[in-house]
């Protein structure tokens, strides 16, 4: 096995204090364009919805002007919720995508709604979605769908029906399915497809979800052999104080959504430092920071490096794919993400 991993990107498009959205998705796009000047894998986009820090809301869109902007990188998404969505606009997006990027398209999708209850009846409310029960039927239904040969129905005359995503595919997207338990896995194997554990979220039980996915693996045309990487939150600096310092406000903000304190922006360097310097050193909040920097990539570039190499042996996968959650300091551009960039460049270049 190649012991250099690839390296790919999932970014969340982190909104900070003071940060307007049109400010945060300018800094991701200039990240895009440094992942692929780098020669990285690929470059996915998550999708979120109504928070304060995160502005990855619709990936199609992004991935449209990150491929504008690229020349080489797979440009994705990380993933789809597909129950906030109805699988022929899915289809026809994405296949519209892989027309504009041809053979550079990935779409992941995920099974969860990557929302509250509030935004996914918002979401029903406000255009077509899908059933969340349907899953596996929905994500073969878009693989039909954004072929050459396109679906066909049958309407209740008994009369056939051709659906196309788009009018001639001369390609389609990668299909991933994404998730952090084993319903997703097992459905990957199922249909022959690549699939993603979010290590990055949940690094519970990862060993035997992938184990149950290669295992049960049943080979497709497309994909003869089980596909999958590792995602894994990522803080890389000139020095390891440094990039500890840069951790801490990513850290202290999923602290906060694990304990159901109100979200907001994310905090600057310095903004988190002090709020850390007035908080209880071993009260349950820095428990749960202090739990969370153990597993996350946080070091200089030769430390990290080496941690990146470590993961991809462990774990049997030639790919690592990093969520780089280097927050910024007072005084930094808003229209620019220093510490994400110092991120890719310090890591690509010890790897």
């Amino acid at each position: 096995m190649n012991t250099t991993p690839r390296l790919s990107v999932l970014d969340l498009v982190p909104v900070r204090s003071g940060q307007t959205s049109a400010q945060a998705l300018a800094a991701s796009l200039e990240l895009a364009v440094l992942a692929d000047r780098l020669g990285l894998e690929r470059y996915w986009f998550a999708e979120h919805h109504n928070m304060a820090a995160v502005a990855a809301s619709s990936p199609p869109v992004m991935i449209a002007a990150a491929a504008a902007r690229t020349s080489r990188i797979r440009v994705g998404s990380g993933g789809v919720m597909l129950p906030n969505h109805a699988p022929l606009v899915v289809a026809e997006q994405f296949a519209a995508l892989e027309a504009v990027a041809p053979g550079r398209i990935d779409l992941g999708i995920g099974r969860a709604p990557g929302s509250d209850p509030v935004i996914t009846s918002l979401l029903r409310a406000t255009g077509p979605t899908a059933d969340v029960d349907r899953f596996p039927q929905h994500v073969t239904d878009i693989l039909s769908l954004m072929g050459p040969d396109g679906a066909q129905l049958r309407l209740t005359s008994g009369e056939i029906y051709d659906v196309r995503a788009t009018p001639a595919a001369a390609g389609v997207p990668t299909v991933w399915l994404l998730g952090s338990s084993d319903y997703s896995a097992r459905l990957a194997a199922e249909l022959g497809l690549p699939y993603v554990f979010a290590n990055h979220f949940s690094g519970q039980g990862m060993d035997q979800i992938l184990g149950l996915y290669r295992d049960g693996y049943r080979p497709s045309a497309e994909h003869p052999e089980p596909r999958t990487f590792l995602t894994a939150n990522a803080v890389v600096a000139p020095t390891s104080d440094d990039a500890h310092e840069r951790a801490l406000p990513q850290l202290r903000q999923m602290a906060k959504l694990r304990s159901g304190q109100k979200l907001g922006a994310l905090e600057t360097v310095e903004e988190a430092v002090r709020a850390t310097a007035g908080e209880p050193a071993d009260g349950a909040f820095a428990q749960s920071i202090e739990s969370m920097r153990a597993r996350w990539l946080i070091g200089d570039g030769a430390q990290v490096a080496a941690e990146v190499r470590g993961l991809a042996e462990r774990h049997g996968v030639e790919e690592v794919m990093l969520v780089p959650v280097a927050g910024s300091r007072d005084g930094e551009p808003m229209d620019a993400t220093p510490g994400r960039t110092q991120t890719l460049e310090l890591l690509a270049g010890a790897l």
